[in-house]
């Protein structure tokens, strides 16, 4: 039966050939992707392209695509490999490695198909974070992070292309794409969606969704949002999520003033209700130009998941200054195959995400002191990366074993470099210049078609703001030399203090209170840190060994239940916990409460003279 099943289905890619005797004009490569019939979860794809004068030609799936920053080899998804030549027949391939496909005797080449596999269901995903990972999910769910699905052939990424997408009738497209023609199959079951794109980029940043229509949009001054989400129980829409969406957006836009890079942006919601149980399992956004896929656990309450969105969707959605508006040839050339990395992490990833929690403040999202403790909150994680390391130098060779597991530190460090130069900016000008006015006058002198020397960015820098800022950047960014926090803040009128903060019940920040044993697959309290005030009134010590709660029992294979159940605990609702300690299980009742945990952090001294709150105003406010 699977025999027969692949033969159908292949078939009808196999006599959908050229003629070879009709001439083709200008023809783009041609993308189709069959999402009707679905065999185990795989779907068909074809890509034809033109003819080629070439003896030898190579087709290639992406190893790296921009935005991830890690080798994910989305060509191992793919399988049953076939090049045809113009009259259907087989042709010899040799494969070079999971992503790449040499082909003989190119000039009788007429397309390549193969089937896809979804990540979502490989173990551990393949490796791939779910936010650039695919869906196959037969009638109901397919999420199309392109570059999992359509590759190119080698000397053809700027040749134009033409996307056609086989789908049931009754799933819609999520995405910032307009279809430009629909065709209905014979039967009316399906629809064939048809894509003109520019280039092989203009592909793979533009994800799309299909699912049963469940969207909404909205105007932000001239750009039109479009918010498509998948909820497989329903237990979210596009409806609940658009007040915070709206909210959230329109502050950015009112924080980014003139800069306008898109008239559509579209936010595509993948919510996963089984996660890393052959479903998404890490949660997160991956940016493109004109749209972001965010991927989140569909259990959680309403209010998390707002938080949840505001914070993630808010960075992705500023990276249309950068790299999606500023960046270096590396990214705008962009070697999907053998890629060359930019020095320039700090900007493109930290300064966004400094951005995303700066408008925060500057539009009256949060408060001055929740601002500071997120501020404090990254200090204290970059802290177990080596601050010693060059930032530049750590960028530029991120993709290497020595130094890809400081990826995360760019949204931690990177974060602070960007608070750091802003800090200084505003205090050279006297309050009149920070660093968005600085990435204001880049995009007026490159923009997303204009990419600059990864060399020439920092004295480009130099010279539309302050001599002093080069010696910024030699000594905090280039050069070796730690960030002194205390200096800068204290030109803000900050100072150091320990404060009580609310904090999660298992988690504070990026520290857990709780770990796992390995060989036992059971939660153990940390002995290394101070328990929360919820955790210390229940009776919880470290070293504990968590059993159950409220008649719920836990390890680490639902830990994350654990967590997402806790997202709606109620004070003053009883609670009972049962742990191990000694050998020994015990029984803990109480109430909960809401947790709180001092930490050091940096608040507004009662006393600062009148240049630091000028500063300190211009910085949060300006």
């Amino acid at each position: 039966m699977k025999k027969l099943l692949m033969g159908i289905a292949a078939a009808s890619m196999l006599f959908a050939c050229k003629t070879p005797n009709v001439p083709q004009v200008d023809q783009p490569v041609v993308a189709t992707i069959d999402l009707v019939d679905v065999e185990n979860d795989k779907v068909w794809v074809s890509v034809d392209p033109d003819r080629f004068t070439t003896e030898t030609t190579t087709f290639y799936i992406p190893k790296t695509v921009p935005g991830t920053y890690s080798t994910d080899n989305y060509g191992k998804f793919s399988e049953n490999f076939k090049a045809l030549d113009y009259k259907g027949n087989e042709m010899e391939v040799i494969k070079l490695d999971d992503n790449s496909w040499q082909i003989e005797d190119a000039e009788d080449l007429d397309k390549v198909i193969y089937q896809v596999n979804d990540s979502f269901d490989w173990e551990n995903e393949g490796g791939v974070y779910s936010m650039a990972g695919t869906n196959i999910l037969k009638d109901k769910n397919f999420l199309l992070n392109l570059h999992g699905f359509v590759g190119y052939f080698k000397d053809m990424k700027e040749e134009e292309y033409r996307l056609q997408i086989e789908r049931p009738a009754d799933l819609i497209p999520g995405t910032s794409l307009t279809v430009d023609r629909t065709m209905n199959s014979e039967t009316g079951s399906s629809k064939t969606d048809i894509y003109n794109l520019d280039r092989y980029f203009e592909v793979i940043d533009n994800p799309i969704m299909y699912a049963q229509p469940d969207t909404a949009s909205f105007m932000v001054q001239n750009m039109e949002v479009l918010l498509s989400v998948y909820s497989p129980n329903k237990v979210h829409s596009a409806k609940s999520l658009k007040p915070e969406m709206e909210k959230m957006i329109r502050a950015q836009k009112r924080f980014l003033g003139d800069i306008n890079s898109t008239d559509k942006y579209a936010i595509i919601v993948y919510l996963s209700d089984s996660p890393g149980k052959g479903n998404a399992g890490n949660f997160g956004a991956l940016e493109h130009h004109t749209s972001t896929v965010v991927v989140m656990p569909e259990s959680m309450e309403a209010k998390a998941l707002d938080k949840s969105m505001t914070d993630i969707v808010s960075h992705e959605f500023f990276h249309i200054i950068t790299p999606l508006g500023i960046h270096s040839n590396e990214i705008h050339y962009f070697d999907y195959n053998d890629p060359k990395m930019s020095k320039h992490l700090w900007m493109y990833e930290g300064v966004t995400e400094y951005f995303a929690n700066l408008f925060q403040v500057n539009q009256g999202l949060i408060s001055n002191q929740e601002f500071y403790n997120r501020m404090v909150e990254k200090i204290n994680t970059s802290k177990r990366f080596d601050d010693t390391v060059p930032f530049t130098v750590m960028s530029k060779n991120i993709l290497t074993d020595e130094y890809k597991d400081m990826y995360y530190n760019v949204y931690q460090k990177g974060a602070l470099i960007g608070m750091a130069l802003d800090i200084r900016l505003r205090e050279l000008s006297g309050g009149r210049m920070g660093i968005l006015d600085l990435m204001k006058k880049l995009n007026e002198k490159y923009g997303k078609d204009k990419p600059f020397e990864d060399d020439n960015l920092i004295p480009v820098i130099v010279e539309l703001t302050y001599p002093e800022i080069q010696d910024f950047f030699d000594t905090y960014v280039t050069g070796s030399t730690p960030i002194p926090y205390d200096e800068f803040f204290a030109k803000a009128g900050l100072e150091e203090k320990e404060v009580m903060k609310e904090v999660d019940y298992f988690i504070n920040g990026q520290s857990p209170y709780i770990t796992a044993n390995q060989q036992t697959k059971e939660i153990v309290f940390r002995s290394d840190i101070e328990m929360n005030t919820f955790l210390k009134d229940l009776g919880i010590e470290g070293g504990d060994t968590l059993k159950s709660i409220n008649g719920t029992e836990y390890n680490i294979e639902n830990v994350y239940d654990l967590i997402m159940a806790s997202q709606s605990w109620s004070e003053g609702d009883d609670i009972t916990v049962t742990i191990k300690r000694g050998g020994e299980e015990i029984e803990l009742e109480g109430k909960i409460t809401t947790p709180k945990d001092m930490e050091k952090t940096y608040a507004e001294i009662q006393n600062a003279d009148g240049d630091q709150i000028e500063l300190r105003n211009a910085w949060l406010k300006g």
